[in-house]
């Protein structure tokens, strides 16, 4: 039996991968304000389509959740014209894309929300730190605690990004549910004090999720459909009591659907225990029945290390696709890589975004 290495094909859904690189969702900040995705994006991803799979960077499935600068949306037909363009020349290209859908609930600010109006949450728990906006930087405020009624208001956004995303020409979605962002407060007991039907218990708190599923997966089809978690990372003040047992069960839960994959990012290991209890991430593995896909700071042996293991059957690369937009290549040859430029990584133009070099023919 041969081993399983990054440059062994995966099928996942309907879509039979070439490779299992994954281009990780990467916020670059360079959409008009109005959220549309312009030219520039479509170059930027055209370049990478030699990933097995792209997921976009976290796209805004309504204004109310937006929370930073020159992000892109797709709750309009302007925004899904311009993600078109996008998809098209990753399809011209021979790549296959999902989109991540994003909302990021109390990370936001007054500024960045339609009306001024506050940012809403599970509950309404300020979380340390600061906001971007395009005034610079704010303190986060304390959030809108949003009513159980509201709730399907939310799971509507989904279904009708969902349906956008459909419409743009995307090959599937990424809910995106990690990362300290709305629908993963939900999941946390951290960020997650309600006494309803949507708090409490690990099966309560993921309700959200899984109506946010019914409702997106009802416009895909559940193999076109993926999630990604975070249940070690710190980022935007997270933190959970029992951080194994929460995953684990949502694990379990996820389950019950034949999603694409599964997306288990590792990143917090860097500050174990600032989430809670830290545990390992691969953990869950064992625990999922479908494709699991893992990142956090992967290069090709650690990578190919995993895939042999049996620990991950995809990998998803970040800072590595930035600075490479060949890097599949560049990993089969082992050539060197190109260096990335941290100053580049958020907001600009060309530089540093779609202006990395190729290796030479």
């Amino acid at each position: 039996m041969s081993v399983i290495d990054l440059f062994t094909p995966i099928q996942i859904g309907p879509h039979q991968l070439p490779n299992r690189m994954v281009m990780a969702p990467l916020t670059r900040n360079r959409s008009g304000r109005d959220g549309v995705p312009g030219p520039l994006l479509a170059e930027y991803y055209r370049q990478r389509a030699g990933a097995g799979l792209i997921i976009s960077e976290a796209t805004c499935i309504s204004p109310q959740a937006v929370g930073y600068p020159h992000t892109p949306g797709i709750w309009n037909g302007i925004q899904v014209a311009g993600w078109a363009d996008v998809t098209t020349a990753v399809h011209e290209a021979g790549g296959r894309i999902f989109c991540q859908l994003w909302h990021v609930g109390r990370v936001s600010h007054p500024s960045l929300q339609p009306d001024g109006a506050l940012p809403v949450a599970p509950s309404a728990i300020r979380a340390a730190g600061e906001a971007i906006t395009y005034e610079g930087m704010q303190a986060f405020v304390t959030p809108r605690a949003l009513g159980a009624e509201e709730l399907p208001d939310i799971v509507d956004a989904y279904r009708v990004a969902a349906k956008n995303a459909l419409a743009a020409g995307f090959d599937g979605v990424e809910v995106h549910a990690a990362n300290g962002y709305l629908l993963d407060q939900f999941l946390r007991d951290g960020s997650n004090q309600r006494a309803d039907a949507y708090g409490g218990s690990v099966d309560h708190r993921a309700r959200l999720l899984l109506e946010v599923l019914d409702a997106v997966c009802g416009v895909w089809g559940a193999p076109r459909v993926a999630v990604r978690l975070s249940p070690v990372q710190p980022f935007n003040d997270m933190r959970d009591t029992a951080p194994r047992a929460t995953f684990g069960r949502v694990v379990e839960l996820l389950n019950a659907y034949a999603l694409a994959y599964l997306h288990v990012t590792e990143m917090g290991r860097d500050a174990p225990g600032a989430a809670g209890p830290f545990f390992e991430p691969l953990d869950l593995r064992p625990l999922w029945k479908g494709v699991f896909m893992t990142n956090s700071g992967y290069d090709k042996a650690r990578a190919n290390a995993v895939l042999a293991s049996g620990r991950a059957d995809l990998v998803a690369f970040g800072v590595p696709f930035i600075a490479n937009p060949d890097l599949p290549e560049r990993f089969r040859r082992d050539a060197p890589l190109n260096a990335a430029d941290q100053a580049t990584f958020y907001g600009g133009g060309e530089a540093g975004y779609t202006d990395y070099p190729f290796l030479a023919s």
